[in-house]
């Protein structure tokens, strides 16, 4: 009896013990710097991009950092296995809320646009009815033509400024590129090209958050007008948006067809405001262009420069891809076209080696807990900021040989996982990505076919980079090219 006692005491020790280990295990903070009083860990960003000051902490600390921004907790996460925890199973739903900033108020429309709105029935709605009239699979094959078209606008023109085989011309494909592809949106929306005469910066995308969301006694005191200057900045795109709709209103009359399938993005929007003019108020119409000129444009002109430096100062690279081109396209007597692209593995392979070394969000867009829950073992609270560091990742030397080269090779028949994620993951992942891929390697493939490229400088291109919501180079990518002696007639026909 005595014996049976004393074993039914050891069990009930072992498991009191156990309890009590895996409730402090639970209750257990992710490692952490030491922060200063009000600001936090604030100052660790100062003169530094979040995700090189990510980076340096998560050496020290771990890939798993536990931050406080002011009155905010921060997570940061570095490496594959832990997003593959945030962005799968319940934890994508418990991450895939954003969190409420003066950006998200002023320039989301109060937080109802597609990239700010909560994880919501609003939010499944937007998600949706972009699926369906914009990056559906049908939608994106209605929509080639306007790439293929304005690719071919673009070519000519640099053609008539170059004609011949012999000379070289220098080219900003920094502008070259970012008219591209605000044409393309344009063309998509409204079916028009972007003017001329406008400029594009108003829609160039805006930190998500600042310090004035941070530590809200700055918001009260109007620090250095950050909240004045989201204001006025999106009075200016709200002009823009609300002229598109009123000049297709013109156009087309009052009474705008009920049928949604319009070339025009548009149309199909207004025609879904005649039908429910309660739920598609101008707002939510605004709010979905708004998005595609803030995340459509940019972040593609980026990747294609990136794209093009590359290959720069990769001629070997460059002159692959120009074979596969040839083999597949040109010799049959043509340019390329977006059908060709699923015919160019190679090619694919250079973007998403760009988009490697080069992420244009490289934190992603943050993500915010809806509850508690369990990261790495350790419990995050309720509330906290989430930021992947996909830069970090992307770079990480034990999930890629020789991280720093450009190796487009190494995504030859790769699984990529969560160890790439320049469209981030689960369900707030980038819905236009497909179209993105197809955009920029239609650009940058029509670019290799057509002319013959140098760069402008005497040395290797340098991939400086400025801070921002995405990398963008301080100084604009200029080139010299001349048009290729096997494709002048086929570009004189244009």
């Amino acid at each position: 009896m005595e014996i049976l006692l004393s074993v039914l005491i050891l069990i009930f020790s072992i498991l009191i013990a156990l309890i009590l280990y895996l409730q402090r295990k639970e209750n257990k903070q992710p490692p952490s710097p030491p922060a200063l009083p009000i600001v936090g860990h604030l100052h660790l960003l100062r003169n530094t991009a979040p995700h090189l000051a990510f980076h340096k902490l998560s050496i020290k600390y771990g890939p798993l950092v536990s931050l406080r921004f002011g009155i905010r907790r921060i997570l940061v996460v570095s490496s594959p296995s832990l997003a593959e925890e945030c962005f799968s199973k319940t934890n994508d739903i418990v991450f895939a809320n954003r969190p409420e900033s003066i950006s998200s108020k002023h320039l989301g429309y109060n937080h109802t646009t597609l990239v700010f709105s909560p994880y919501r029935d609003h939010w499944r709605n937007l998600r949706r009815l972009t699926a369906i009239h914009i990056f559906s699979s049908i939608s994106l094959l209605q929509s080639s033509s306007i790439w293929t078209n304005e690719m071919r606008f673009i070519v000519k023109k640099l053609f008539s400024s170059c004609s011949d085989e012999k000379s070289w011309k220098a080219v900003d494909l920094n502008s070259l590129f970012l008219e591209l592809v605000f044409n393309v949106v344009m063309k998509m929306i409204a079916g028009k090209r972007w003017p001329s005469d406008q400029s594009g910066d108003a829609f160039t995308p805006s930190a998500f958050a600042d310090i004035c969301d941070y530590i809200p006694i700055l918001r009260w005191i109007g620090f250095r007008g950050q909240e004045k200057s989201s204001i006025n900045l999106q009075r200016k795109r709200d002009k823009v948006l609300q002229d598109l709709i009123e000049e297709t209103r013109k156009r087309n009359g009052e009474d705008v067809s009920c049928s949604t399938k319009t070339k025009e993005i548009i149309q199909a929007l207004l025609s879904l405001q005649d039908a429910d003019p309660e739920y598609y108020t101008n707002e939510t119409i605004k709010g979905i262009m708004q998005i595609m000129f803030t995340a459509g444009t940019h972040t593609s002109a980026f990747t294609m420069e990136r794209a093009m430096s590359c290959l720069l100062n990769h001629p070997d690279i460059l002159q692959k891809a120009k074979n596969e081109i040839d083999d597949q396209v040109t010799y049959s007597g043509r340019l390329l076209e977006d059908s060709d692209l699923s015919k160019l593995p190679y090619l694919r392979c250079i973007i998403n080696e760009t988009l490697r070394i080069f992420p244009p969000a490289p934190t992603l867009v943050p993500h915010y807990s809806s509850e508690d829950c369990i990261i790495g073992g350790y419990k995050i609270a309720k509330g906290t900021n989430l930021f992947v560091n996909a830069w970090a990742i992307h770079r990480d030397a034990n999930l890629w040989e020789e991280p720093s080269e450009f190796k487009p090779e190494r995504f030859e028949g790769l699984d990529e996982g969560f160890k790439f994620l320049p469209f981030g993951k689960g369900r707030r992942a980038c819905p236009g990505a497909a179209m993105a891929m197809r955009l920029v390697g239609l650009a940058v493939g029509t670019l290799v076919q057509c002319f013959e490229w140098e760069s402008a400088e005497s040395q290797m291109v340098e991939f400086d980079e400025k801070s921002g919501v995405i990398l963008g180079k301080t100084k604009p990518l200029e080139a010299l090219y001349k048009p290729r002696l096997s494709v002048i007639n086929l570009i004189s026909q244009l």
